[in-house]
């Protein structure tokens, strides 16, 4: 019923209104995510499962974003330091402090958590990936930003989470990946050289980082079978995706405005290059990327296959009308690439052919994707906007 509700909007709201992509965002060849890398054509969801996705997974974790030397701990401890009422008592929050066990130590890091008294069971429970100041969290109540509202979350029927990134590993390309999660886990070493070329990279750390923290979720009485959103801003959003793509309890993954190797396709070079991205972070992905700055073209991915692997679980998409470093126009197109892969399993994708204009929506495939005016930033319009996407597949129980 809701599948058919959505193509009845579609009908509604006609592509045609909305204004054309840039020609060379829409243009550019990218790779087809229906095509293995041994030529054989998928045309089903379970070739899909069986054969394509399992490879461009792998693909991602060696060129792109690295490989996880573990996902679940086996040793992963969860305290709950403290309870309260929160908003005047329209919520619980809980101070949580997890801790991972790894063979050369452990880690600890804090994770809020606000429940909403009513309902008794959540619509859902939004979780940020914050990577700006750690007050957005440790003032959520008292001095709250749009980055995060998360009092605005509650009153609309949500249980929201956050934890700040550097908890996990520290934004620091002098740091050679000794502190944070790489400390406990990776083997010691005399210098950066002697790590592998596909090792993690910071932001697969902090995409680990968010599935401890819905390691945490789960065990929460009130949220057991409410579905998970992982959120993040900027480099964040690039976290949000790839913590998508890899755990599939994670029922919807927001991404704004994350730009290069976030919703923006490499090949797409208008704004931020994969070149430039390496350059100033050189830690955040795998030594491997760094091969491909100069000629993204051998690059055996590109970023609408990142968010394909989402399939047919949901994703959205936000986009800035000053960001053009993010590019805007090529975070859309990869919506649009990657909706043959949702097809496979009869859903809609981004829902139109066309990038739409400033405030015009597009919340009526599996894939949602929203273009605000103003600057690269993560405001409480885009919230409103992520909640009533989230609201139309979640409010009613249906996902």
């Amino acid at each position: 019923m809701l599948r058919s509700a959505l193509l009845l909007l579609i009908s509604v709201f006609p592509i045609t209104s909305l204004p054309a992509m840039p020609d060379s965002a829409a243009t550019i060849v990218l790779p087809d995510p229906l095509l293995t890398g041994n030529g054989v054509r998928i045309t089903s969801a379970t070739q899909w499962e069986e054969l394509r996705r399992p490879e461009l997974l792998e693909l991602f974790r060696e060129h792109v974003y690295g490989r996880n030397p573990v996902e679940r701990p086996d040793a992963l401890r969860f305290e709950v330091t403290s309870t309260a009422d929160a908003f005047d008592g329209l919520a619980t929050c809980r101070q949580v402090r997890i801790t991972c066990v790894g063979p050369h130590g452990e880690l600890s890091f804090p994770l809020t958590v606000y429940l909403p008294k009513t309902p008794a069971r959540p619509h859902g429970c939004l979780l940020l990936i914050v990577n700006r100041n750690r007050k957005i969290i440790t003032e959520s109540e008292n001095n709250p930003q749009g980055f995060w509202p998360a009092r605005e979350i509650i009153a609309r029927g949500y249980a929201t989470a956050a934890f700040h990134n550097s908890d996990l590993a520290p934004d620091d390309k002098t740091d050679g990946f000794r502190n944070g999660v790489f400390g406990i886990h990776d083997a010691p070493r005399t210098g950066d050289e002697s790590r592998p070329d596909d090792a993690w990279g910071t932001i697969a750390a902090w995409s680990w980082g968010a599935s401890r923290a819905i390691d945490f979720l789960v065990t929460e009485p009130s949220l057991r079978g409410v579905p998970v959103a992982v959120a993040g801003h900027s480099r964040g959003g690039k976290a949000a995706l790839w913590c998508g793509a890899q755990d599939r309890r994670v029922a919807l993954a927001i991404s704004n405005n994350s730009g290069c190797t976030g919703a923006a396709p490499a090949r797409i070079t208008r704004g931020e290059t994969v070149r430039d991205i390496n350059g100033q972070f050189p830690h955040w992905f795998a030594r491997n990327y760094h091969d491909y700055g100069t000629d993204v073209s051998r690059l055996p991915v590109d970023q609408h296959e990142l968010l394909a692997l989402l399939a047919p679980r949901l994703v959205y998409v936000a986009s800035a009308s000053e960001d053009a470093w993010a590019d805007p126009a090529a975070e859309f197109r990869a919506c649009v690439e990657a909706g043959p892969v949702y097809g496979l399993y009869t859903l809609p994708g981004v829902g139109a052919a066309i990038q739409p204009g400033i405030a015009q929506p597009l919340h009526t495939g599996a894939i949602g994707y929203h273009l605000r005016a103003g600057k690269h930033d993560l405001t409480a319009e885009d919230w409103g906007y992520f909640m009533d996407f989230t609201d139309l597949r979640w409010r009613d129980g249906e996902i």
